[in-house]
């Protein structure tokens, strides 16, 4: 916000506008009329007016808009500017009347530490008195520039994307002047430990909402922060290989790191941020699933085509496929008696045969409306539309979407996960519980963990608020490999690795083989265990997200956490990103 009003302050001052004539208002609650009052006066006078932060008043720019409206002959010399983050309730009668300019975070690690070095001061380094200021500034420059590029690979960089900016530099180069002068003050070390704290874990830490994104953050702060990167026998690289190295220019003046800056490749490897190299493939990936998306929106609705089906024989094909594949639903009150005592399993099993039954009675009603529909029997609603909709593009329709699990697959897939899970569900009845658990055919899979915990504790006499799970993943690649169900606690399969491979030899995490972004897990063992008697040694804790999408900002997505061995430090697979799903996309 800050730069914004120094450069509109420049320009205001080379054209004549500055002092007085210039004026600034930070939008906010209670603002309204002082807004109004500023734009009446600018108006009148022939004033400049700029309004920060307009997204958080973004309801007042209705009356803004109709305040535009109504200028009859307004000054010549009068401006307005407004200063808006992206928001899609934005005014677009102002935004069609106005000049645009828009403003984002450089693309690559060079133009973002240029563009830091660009506005700091030429004398910011001299400021403080510690010899070791302009390293470090250089050092935060850098970490500032990697969480900002780590979004640009989607979750595998972060579970929720954060909007690091500016302001968070400027206030951390601050903390950290403070901090160096009062250390010159004492013994002239360095307060590792706070700097840390207070750059990782309050002001970017802060930002982060989610415990592994925050994670990710203090790995940062171990790996580029602490007296290892004045070794001057083993140098300090936040990242070399044979074609480039990142490393801590010995200067103190701004121009020369700016000068070692226009040096730096203009584009970098996900390498350079701690990722596999695969990451730059999820990303065009990721880029062109939105691309066909979008052209599946775009494409014609129109009712017939020339030498093939219309579209309502389309629809009404795809809805009699998935009507024919339909079962009937499960007798709850039979199952109920059948299943006699009733465990904390059996009670997870009741559960998610109702939800299963509302998810099939809701399709049977859908797709006999929707042909009725398409008949010209009754209207055409609009969820029947949007379900028509959804069939023909080949999605799933959103009021099915809505009493199933999280997903992202194709409409094909998906049908085949529902007839997989009916079969779980039914062998499940028939035999018993199975030996091997099929986690993401469950609706809700993390209550059928915490009844697998209950049942042990209940039966051992365990307190179950100090009880936890082991896992360790096992050398069976198949279900049919397993031949006996344990007696406390589940196999589990169908689970996929992101962000690394599994060496089944040598039963540990490896580095992703190239080009394979995803692959499946062996048989997953899950039991439960008190607390206190788990000591685990050289184990990687990975999150275990319902599907690629991970983990939303309200914390839903996050299943269980699983231990991995590993024979490299953790850090590594921190910032790899590695993590289990129990959907393929």
């Amino acid at each position: 916000k800050q730069w914004y009003q120094r450069r509109v302050a420049i320009t205001a001052g080379r054209t004549g506008f500055g002092g007085n004539r210039l004026k600034f208002l930070a939008m906010g609650q209670g603002q309204e009329k002082a807004a109004l009052q500023l734009l009446d006066t600018a108006i009148t006078r022939g004033q400049w007016l700029m309004l920060q932060n307009c997204h958080l008043l973004v309801n007042w720019l209705v009356d803004l808009e109709k305040a535009l409206e109504k200028i009859q002959k307004p000054h010549p010399e009068f401006r307005l500017w407004l200063t808006t983050e992206p928001t899609p309730k934005f005014p677009v009668g102002i935004l069609q009347r106005s000049f645009k300019v828009v403003t984002e975070p450089p693309n690559g690690l060079k133009l973002n530490l240029r563009q830091t070095y660009v506005k700091i001061p030429s004398t910011a380094l001299q400021e403080c008195t510690h010899e070791a200021f302009p390293e470090l500034m250089f050092v935060l420059s850098f970490f500032h520039a990697v969480v900002q590029e780590r979004r640009k690979y989607g979750k595998i960089g972060w579970n929720i994307p954060y909007d690091f900016n500016e302001s968070d530099l400027r206030v951390c180069m601050e903390l950290m002047r403070v901090y160096l002068d009062k250390s010159m003050g004492v013994d002239g070390k360095i307060p590792w430990s706070s700097l840390k704290y207070l750059i990782g874990e309050v002001m970017y830490g802060g930002r982060a909402i989610d415990d592994f994104d925050r994670r990710v953050i203090r790995t940062y702060m171990d790996e580029y922060m602490g007296d290892f990167i004045f070794d001057s026998f083993q140098p300090f690289f936040f990242y070399r290989d044979k074609d480039v190295a990142y490393n801590i220019p010995k200067e103190t003046h701004r121009d020369k790191f700016l000068e070692y800056i226009e040096e730096l490749p203009l584009a970098n490897t996900p390498c350079v941020f701690g990722l596999h190299s695969n990451a730059e493939i999820g990303y065009f990936t990721n880029a062109a699933k939105d691309m066909c998306n979008f052209m599946i929106e775009l494409q014609p609705q129109s009712s017939g085509t020339e030498g093939g089906i219309s579209r309502e024989q389309y629809i009404e094909k795809v809805a009699t496929e998935i009507e024919e594949k339909l079962p009937a639903v499960f007798e709850l009150d039979r199952i109920r008696r059948q299943l006699g005592e009733i465990t904390p399993t059996a009670v997870v099993l009741l559960q998610e045969l109702e939800r299963f039954n509302n998810l099939i009675s809701k399709m049977k009603i859908s797709v006999a409306t929707l042909q009725r529909a398409l008949a010209g029997e009754v209207g055409m609603s609009a969820e029947l539309d949007e379900i028509a909709k959804a069939l023909f593009n080949g999605q799933i329709p959103g009021s099915w979407r809505r009493l199933a699990p999280d997903t992202l697959k194709s409409l094909g897939n998906w049908i085949a996960h529902f007839e997989r899970r009916f079969e779980q569900y039914s062998t499940w009845i028939e035999k018993g519980e199975p030996a091997v658990m099929w986690l993401s055919g469950l609706h809700i899979p993390e209550s059928y963990l915490t009844a697998l915990v209950q049942a042990t504790c209940r039966k051992n006499g365990w307190p179950l608020d100090k009880s936890t799970l082991y896992t360790t993943v096992t050398h069976h690649t198949k279900a049919g490999d397993v031949r006996e169900k344990l007696h406390s606690g589940c196999y589990i399969e169908g689970l996929y690795l992101e962000g690394g491979s599994w060496d089944v030899e040598n039963a540990c995490l490896r580095k992703s083989k190239p080009k394979v972004l995803v692959e499946e897990l062996p048989i997953l063992k899950v039991i439960p265990i008190e607390a206190h008697r788990l000591k685990l040694q050289n184990t990687f804790k990975t999150p275990v997200y319902t599907t690629s999408e991970r983990r939303n900002a309200m914390g839903v997505g996050l299943v269980f956490e699983a231990d991995l061995s590993t024979t490299e430090h953790s850090s590594h697979w921190v910032l790899q990103g590695v993590a289990l799903m129990l959907n393929a996309d």
